[in-house]
């Protein structure tokens, strides 16, 4: 690796230190009044209790998988918070805060991982779309969708702006790349996030970057900035100018949140395999809800009462959580073939009908004797 990939600092904007300092950027103002604080500290006090009741019911056998957000709350709800109501977001499988800040409720994520359906939301009623489990291609259908917005003529201050999530990990995949391509060349008002989480899966982030991520903008044509992925003023202020920028015709920008997955990749996987325990303890310094808390206390804009509220919400909404999931109803079998098409399909009926019988056959030995 050079000299210049191996030591040089990116600039990584910063509103909010992990001390809870506020620290303005010039280039980033941020008008934000205290209540709007406190309701991003709530946003993030109720996503993590989501996240930790979800990992919960997983353990027990209640969901068949889950995708942790924790460590990335800030990411999240700052630049959820940033999204207008006639924006879109194209998120991967991760952004359980953006689709709170969408207003799609946790039963909806956890009825796809517990396998009863395959996405309940109306994406355009939330301008949220369904989580995509193939890595990076939720990049492309945003440049898409923007390029789409572009020519219905949608744009300008009060048009729509379009935002694509992804990880680290999909910055190596031929999707997205192609996304920043046709973005660049058709101008198309779309914002890249990218959570920069340090791991794909098992693998660091040297191995998908030899320089910072948000560099390689630039190779394409279009600008890119670092933000402090655990500063949710920060990770707010950016986002919010970067989809003004693509609302007016400025074209696309790269937002990557320099931030960290405390947990791990998903259920299945076993981080302590190929991390070690400082690292983790370094990033638990720079906690997104620790540092809201004490720009609060110190600002004298939040009282015990007030925390000790949030922490009571935050158990409402986990015994929520528990029930609901615990209550959702299996499908039926042949659920599996409803809105496979918009409109009725001759193959589709024609296989609903032979899984039918291949039910029925079953039903019928088992009245028969089991023959």
């Amino acid at each position: 690796m050079s000299d210049i990939a191996a030591h040089e600092e990116p600039e990584l904007i910063q509103l909010l230190t992990p001390e809870g300092e506020l620290t303005p950027h010039p280039e980033y103002p941020l008008e934000i009044s205290a209540e709007e604080i406190r309701d991003l500290y709530r946003d993030l006090v109720l996503v993590r209790r989501v996240d930790t009741e979800a990992i919960t019911l997983q353990r027990q056998g209640e969901l068949g998988l889950w995708v942790s957000l924790l460590g990335q709350e800030a990411a999240q709800i700052g630049s959820g918070r940033a999204l207008r109501p006639h924006d879109m977001a194209f998120p991967s499988y991760r952004e359980h805060g953006v689709a709170w800040c969408r207003g799609i409720e946790p039963k909806e994520l956890l009825s796809m991982f517990r396998g009863v359906t395959n996405g309940g939301w109306d994406p355009h009623e939330h301008g949220f779309h369904l989580y995509t489990i193939v890595i990076g291609s939720q990049a492309l259908h945003a440049t898409g969708y923007a390029m789409g917005v572009q020519r219905d003529g949608a744009v300008g201050e009060d048009g729509t702006a379009v935002i694509s999530y992804f990880g680290d990990g999909a910055t190596s995949q031929g999707d997205t790349n192609e996304s920043f391509n046709f973005a660049s060349v058709n101008n198309a008002p779309v914002v890249f996030f990218c959570q920069n989480n340090q791991w794909a899966i098992s693998e660091p982030l040297e191995r998908q970057a030899r320089v910072p991520i948000y560099k390689r903008a630039a190779g394409f044509g279009f600008p890119g900035v670092r933000v402090d992925g655990n500063d949710v003023l920060a990770c707010l202020a950016v986002t919010r100018a970067a989809l003004d920028n693509a609302r007016t015709g400025q074209g696309p920008t790269l937002v990557e949140a320099f931030t960290y997955r405390m947990g791990a990749h998903t259920t299945n996987d076993d981080p302590t395999r190929y991390r070690d325990a400082a690292e983790l303890d370094a990033w638990k310094a720079k906690d997104p809800i620790l540092r809201v808390r004490r720009y609060l206390e110190a600002s004298g804009l939040a009282d015990e009462a007030f925390f000790a509220a949030i922490d009571e919400e935050a158990d409402r909404v986990g015994e929520t959580v528990r029930t609901q999931c615990r209550s959702m109803a299996d499908p039926e079998p042949l659920d599996i073939f409803h809105e496979v098409y918009a409109e009725p399909n001759v193959h589709i009926d024609r296989q609903r009908s032979e899984f039918a019988d291949y039910l029925a056959s079953f039903e019928g030995a088992g009245a028969e004797g089991g023959r």
